[in-house]
């Protein structure tokens, strides 16, 4: 197999008269799989992919294309650059044309890849044998997933930048269930590795929340105050920040577009929080890439920006929207700051603090969601979501879970709540349930919401 480094600088040689852009991102993966209290699988996976975004310019317009594939060797990269620039000559002219940023090099450039292996996993599965036994005794069994990834991008361009990051990443989820198998109970995970993770702790708790589920209590659908887990204020965060792109606002075609044709920027969405992103968080488990890497036209990426710096952006200040997403082009286009995707997610209020069973205890009366599932968009204009709660929902009585209150379809909007936070607790670092396959860093705090819309009883479990 080629290095990274070779397959960038023989495609980069290939380039005639158009802008070449080249990703490499190598990849490693070991996984363990559980069910019944007992290890099914473990795995170890490793991959390379390659992409060639060719942007042929002339002084008056652009067009881009993108080929991807797998190289053996120089023959495979050279065809591939081939197949790209045929491709990009037929393409349409694109909107967004642009030249690449000025070449930055990685420091690291040349350094060997790193990869990970079995060994990030010894400590997880030495306690996931004391998580079983405990479960054993307790008649508790549980099924779960647990992975560790080290995805290394390398981007060379014509323009001069080589760039690497190394993303190291890891996610653990269990599911608990009762020996009937009628109540369970959801805990899950994410960070940079399983070194810190108490497995003992995650037993306890979830079987706690087991326990919770022995009496019932009986909470028809409607509009209630109800205490969102830092878990499933990360799904909604997550979906809104993902919407929130300056074309569509501009466009008319999004909850961040204002009556008066233009965007919502400035507007005050909710009481004092600041939701955030920055590559360079100080939590090194947030940290992330801090350049462009597109290979497809979109209202937020732009295969015209590879290689450009990725900012630190405060999307929502106290309050108030701050910024929208944007590439170059639809910075231009909208006349707002650029404000690039960036892959973390950080909200922070202000006064939160406490856990999420600190927060439960000093509300009056109130439903806990542990977690979200399988939400989808119903309005764009909106941001309306529909979705569900799944593995644990309670009722709380003055500061007290009394029971499970079984589950619902909810119909709420992100950013709708964001004016209806009542009490919230401190930011922790937190694994969404629906969205963390593809979104693995974001902090959140536990947020109490008046008015939330549990519109039907589910009969999910």
């Amino acid at each position: 197999m080629m290095r990274p480094q070779q397959i960038v600088e023989v495609a980069l040689r290939q380039a005639q008269n158009e802008q070449l852009a080249v990703l490499v991102e190598d990849s490693s993966e070991v996984n363990l799989r559980w069910a019944n209290s007992s290890l099914t699988t473990n795995g170890l996976v490793q991959g390379q992919h390659v992409d060639i975004v060719a942007c042929p310019m002339t002084f008056t317009s652009g067009r881009t294309a993108t080929v991807s594939g797998q190289v053996r060797d120089e023959s495979d990269v050279v065809d591939l650059v081939s197949r790209a620039r045929r491709a990009a000559s037929v393409a349409a002219p694109a909107e967004d044309a642009n030249f690449f940023p000025e070449g930055r090099i990685s420091p690291d450039w040349d350094e060997t890849l790193p990869e990970t292996g079995p060994d990030q996993v010894t400590h997880l599965a030495d306690g996931l044998g004391e998580l079983f036994d405990l479960g054993t005794a307790q008649e508790i069994a549980h099924f779960g997933y647990a992975e560790h990834r080290l995805v290394t991008t390398f981007l060379g361009t014509t323009s001069g930048s080589r760039l690497r990051f190394t993303q190291p990443a890891s996610r653990f989820e269990d599911t608990a269930k009762d020996s009937t198998g009628a109540r369970s109970a959801w805990h899950g995970e994410a960070g940079h590795d399983f070194a810190q993770m108490d497995l003992t702790a995650i037993g306890k708790l979830l079987a706690q929340r087991l326990s919770w589920q022995e009496r019932t209590v009986t909470v028809a659908p409607g509009r209630h105050t109800v205490l969102l887990a830092p878990s499933a204020v990360a799904d909604l965060m997550i979906d809104m920040y993902w919407s929130a792109d300056a074309e569509s606002a501009v466009e008319g075609r999004s909850a961040f577009a204002s009556t008066d044709g233009g965007t919502r920027v400035g507007e005050r969405l909710g009481s004092e929080l600041t939701l955030s992103s920055d590559p360079q968080n100080p939590d090194p488990s947030m940290r992330c890439p801090d350049f462009d890497s597109s290979v497809a036209a979109t209202s937020t990426s732009s295969p015209f920006d590879n290689g450009e710096g990725l900012p630190a952006s405060e999307w929502i200040t106290d309050g108030v929207l701050r910024r929208l997403l944007t590439t170059r082009y639809t910075a231009q286009k909208s006349d707002l700051p650029y404000a690039p995707p960036v892959d973390n997610l950080e909200l922070r209020t202000a006064g939160g603090h406490g856990s999420l069973t600190d927060v439960a205890a000093r509300l009056k009366d109130g439903v806990l969601i542990t977690c979200l599932w399988y939400n989808r968009i119903v309005d764009p204009t909106t941001l309306l979501l529909t979705g569900l709660t799944r593995d644990g929902v309670y009722f709380v009585r003055n500061g007290e879970i009394v029971g499970s209150c079984g589950n619902y379809r909810f119909n709420e909007s992100p950013v709708g709540l964001l004016g209806r936070i009542v009490d919230s607790g401190a930011t922790e670092r937190t694994l969404a349930r629906e969205m963390g396959d593809y979104f693995n860093r974001a902090a959140m705090p536990p947020l109490v919401v008046e008015g939330f819309n549990l519109s039907t009883q589910s009969d999910a479990t």
